[in-house]
């Protein structure tokens, strides 16, 4: 048992500050908040935060772990002149280049560097079309290991040949029927995008997700190409098109959306379906911003492959919607991050992203001292334009430290020194294709 002491308790949705104030945790879950606990708990493991923020966990909602060997890349490219050939020259190569050990490689270093920024809980997308049978178990064990929530998911697309989306099926199947109960990490079925997806791939998804009670987890309107496509040679906006495949629901999370139309918002909405936002992507690859935002119900955040730093992401995202004169405010975005936790719960069946008696104990503390006050009216400005992953000093996920006073339960020295032989490894495999 843990009892966090005398910390300042910071929730978002809705904004909530308590200060001088304890937190119990018992197995996975907040038991008790309150003021000197301590009497009440002589067994547990006191530690006195001495003012320390502590705050629900951060849900990063769309990633790519694959990635996480991209960074600072010396593979030959060819420059791209739009986001189909970025697909081609370089995603392309390397999700075909990789193999189990730089799966994972990739996932093990996805998964420190989320936790060390506040993330406590990751939505990945994996792509590996020459290593796609056990590829989710290979991501599973990084979760696993390193004490990080997730949901995770093979995206099925065609672009690798019949053999290709037969195996990512399969994957998708195998995984979800091996989850565990209480296990830190669930299961979505991933498509890649619908662009890539002929209509009897989209009937086989649907197929899946009837059986696993499950939700899609696939790219939509990232780029004008993916409308353009849809309407051409279907005849239908892209969330007409999946929709008639009874592909969306409330567990459905659909990546970008910034060439959706008004219909595919009306759709969007009325399934309960979740869109993430992914702002640094979306400015790094030039496909432009979705206008509407704001008309979104339930809208979330994630980085698409460019790491897991939700403070960066969040606040990059408000700054973008200013420059694109939205009227939106701080506290919107820092809801959007909240929603995250809101597919959390439509996965795991449990309460997440709060500070309160029965909610799982996925926490982040940081140090963080303010020259401003800090109240439940100015909590979002302080998220937006002050706090930071450099303010996080310890992480605890389902109940357990994982990350500590700035550090890992083990060293992570010769897993960094490993990593960098693997991405020499991928690169290099990457030129071959």
């Amino acid at each position: 048992m843990i009892l966090l002491t005398n910390g300042t308790i910071l929730n978002f949705n809705p904004a909530r500050i308590e200060k001088n104030s304890d937190v119990a945790i018992d197995g996975n879950k907040i038991i008790a908040i309150g003021q000197q606990l301590a009497s009440q708990y002589p067994n547990a493991e006191v530690i006195d935060l001495q003012g320390k923020v502590v705050m629900p966990g951060l849900v990063c909602s769309h990633t790519h772990f694959y990635s996480s060997l991209a960074r600072g890349i010396l593979a030959k490219i060819q420059p791209a002149d739009n986001f189909m050939e970025v697909l081609e020259n370089l995603w392309w190569k390397l999700d075909r280049a990789l193999d189990e050990e730089t799966l994972f490689y990739s996932g093990t270093i996805g998964t420190l560097e989320a936790i060390k920024c506040g993330t406590t809980a990751v939505i990945d997308h994996n792509a590996s079309p020459n290593f796609i049978k056990g590829s989710l178990s290979v991501l599973n064990k990084c979760f696993e290991h390193n004490g990080l929530r997730g949901i995770l998911c093979y995206e099925i697309t065609d672009r690798n040949g019949d053999e290709g989306t037969k195996a990512g099926l399969e994957e998708s199947l195998n995984f979800t029927e091996s989850i565990k109960e209480n296990s830190l990490v669930e299961a979505a079925i991933g498509g890649h995008a619908p662009f890539t997806l002929s209509d009897d791939s989209l009937k086989s998804i649907s197929e899946i997700i009837n059986k696993t009670g499950k939700g899609i987890h696939i790219h939509v309107g990232e780029d004008k190409y993916d409308a353009d496509h849809s309407e051409e040679k279907y005849s239908k906006s892209i969330l007409e098109r999946l929709d008639s495949f009874n592909l969306l629901n409330d567990k459905s999370i659909l990546a970008h959306g910034v060439w959706l139309n008004e219909k595919d918002l009306q759709i969007l909405n009325k399934r309960k379906s979740f869109l993430v936002h992914n702002p640094r992507s979306n400015m790094n690859n030039n496909v432009g911003y979705l206008k509407s935002i704001a008309e979104v119900n339930n809208l979330a955040i994630g980085t698409d492959g460019i790491g897991a730093d939700m403070f960066e992401e969040t606040r990059f995202a408000y700054f973008k919607s200013q420059e694109e004169n939205q009227n939106l405010n701080p506290s919107d975005f820092v809801n959007y991050l909240w929603n995250g936790n809101t597919i959390l719960e439509r996965y795991f069946n449990q309460k997440f992203g709060r500070i309160e008696k029965g909610c799982i104990a996925d926490l982040v503390i940081c140090d963080y001292s303010s020259p401003t006050p800090l109240t439940k009216k100015n909590a979002a400005g302080h998220f937006i334009f002050g706090l930071s992953s450099q303010n996080v000093e310890s992480v605890i996920i389902n109940g357990k430290f994982v990350y500590r006073d700035r550090s890992f339960p083990s060293e992570i020295k010769n897993i960094y020194d490993d990593s960098r032989r693997a991405a020499l490894k991928l690169w290099e495999r990457m030129d071959e294709l």
